[in-house]
Parts: structure tokens; C-alpha cells; sequence
């Protein structure tokens, strides 16, 4: 009864202590930011600098909440674009916001938290990649919960035999976000560093622009065929997303 009077409260009473809420999701120094929303996603705001993750790799800063009111406008716009019957398919319900994101000192505009249903969100970042940067953290949702649909060494197969992606994304160079003129299988550097990145900056301009996507795989093969399988592997679990 206790538990169920507790998540009661959490959902439904915006003034909540946002503490609680990390028996959840397990991060500290939160509030709420907004409960209620067109696709059931609750958002939460970094009242605190917060340091989390495997030997704390993770850390974050107290969000400033005027920042916040004027970036949220466009945050949420690109949220509502999906919906909450899919939003529970990929497992997410929590949006955190904070400053200055760091995984493993790399500074990153996201981190997509599969099991406790969490996405981190860095309001700081770039501004010219901020949309699409998104996007790219809901399809690490997406790949976590549906692996098997988007497997990496079928995914890699697509690519040239001599290409070799790296270990890990945060032990590689190739992170710049810029689309490439010449793709040659890739839209960005970043595409390069592992398979997941290159799936995800993919899925990231199929959301902002399909025309870059449509101009791009017309002269080039490999690219459309990962332009493909992706979609693909979303028709799966929902063939309305894009």
C-alpha cells in the first residue's frame, strides 16, 4: 500500500520533492521540472551539480532554469514527435535536465539510460547540433531496447571490408558532428567511431531533415543501405516513426 501511495504521489502532485524520485533512476540533486505532458514523459531539472556512473565517469551541472525556460520550447517539440505507446516500447518516462555533461571527460550532449527508463539531456550543448543530437540519444533508447533489431555485426557488414570502426566511442578521435560533403557510407565523423554512433547520427537526420538523407544515398550505396536497415528495424516497433 505504502509503494502504491508513493507512486500516486509521483505522478500526480507537481510539487513532489524530486529526491524520491532517485530510488528510480538513481540521481541525485534533482527537481521537478514538468510532470504532465502530451506523451507522458516527465522532466526533470538538475537543482545540484550531480557526479553518477561506473567509478563516477558521469558527471553533471546545476541547470540554470531561465536557460532551461528558453531551450524548452524546442526540446519538447522534438519530444512530441513520439508518442507514449512508443515511448514505452524503447522504456523511456524520464528526461533529465542538467549543464556541462561529461562521460568519461568527453563532454556529450546525452546519455540514454536503458534500465532506468532515463535520458540525461545537456542544455549547454551545441546549438547548431543540439536538435539532432535528440534524437540521436532516443535511438540508444531505441537500439537498447530492441538489440535484436538492430544488430551491430549485421549493421558493420554494410560497410566497406577495409573499414574498421574503433573500440569504443569515448576512447575514439572521430567525434566531429559536421554532415560530410562526400559521405562514402558516413554522414559525420562521429558515424565513424562505432557502429551504435553510426546508427544513431543516421536515425538523428532522418528525424530533422529526410531531404539531406534522400540527396545523400542517391550516389552512394553503402549509405542507403544503412539508411534501410534502420528503417527496418523501426518499422518493427512502430511504423509510424518516421
Amino acid at each position: 500500500m505504502k509503494i502504491l501511495i508513493f507512486f500516486i504521489l509521483l505522478f500526480h502532485i507537481p510539487h513532489i520533492n524530486a529526491d524520491e524520485i532517485y530510488n528510480l533512476i538513481k540521481i541525485p540533486n534533482l527537481e521537478i521540472y514538468k510532470l504532465k505532458s502530451d506523451n507522458n514523459i516527465r522532466y526533470l531539472s538538475a537543482k545540484g551539480n550531480f557526479i553518477i556512473g561506473v567509478n563516477n565517469n558521469i558527471t553533471c551541472n546545476k541547470v540554470n532554469i531561465k536557460k532551461l525556460n528558453s531551450k524548452f520550447p524546442v526540446i519538447e517539440k522534438n519530444l512530441n514527435r513520439y508518442k507514449s505507446n512508443f515511448l514505452n516500447k524503447i522504456k523511456l518516462k524520464y528526461i533529465v535536465f542538467c549543464e556541462n555533461l561529461f562521460l568519461s571527460e568527453i563532454n556529450t550532449g546525452g546519455i540514454a539510460n536503458n534500465k532506468n527508463r532515463t535520458l540525461i539531456l545537456d542544455i549547454n550543448f551545441n546549438q547548431k547540433y543540439f536538435e539532432r543530437m535528440i534524437h540521436h540519444e532516443i535511438f540508444h533508447m531505441i537500439q537498447k531496447s530492441h538489440a535484436n533489431f538492430f544488430d551491430e555485426k549485421k549493421f558493420s557488414s554494410l560497410n566497406k571490408t577495409s573499414f574498421n570502426y574503433t573500440k569504443c566511442s569515448t576512447c575514439s578521435n572521430r567525434l566531429n558532428l559536421d554532415l560530410y560533403e562526400n559521405t562514402k557510407g558516413f554522414l559525420t565523423e562521429y558515424s565513424k567511431s562505432i557502429p551504435s554512433e553510426d546508427m544513431a547520427e543516421i536515425f538523428s537526420f532522418l528525424m530533422t531533415d529526410k531531404n539531406i538523407i534522400k540527396e545523400k544515398i542517391k550516389n552512394d550505396k553503402i549509405l542507403s543501405n544503412k539508411v534501410n536497415f534502420i528503417k527496418f528495424g523501426l518499422a518493427k516497433i512502430d511504423k509510424n516513426i518516421l
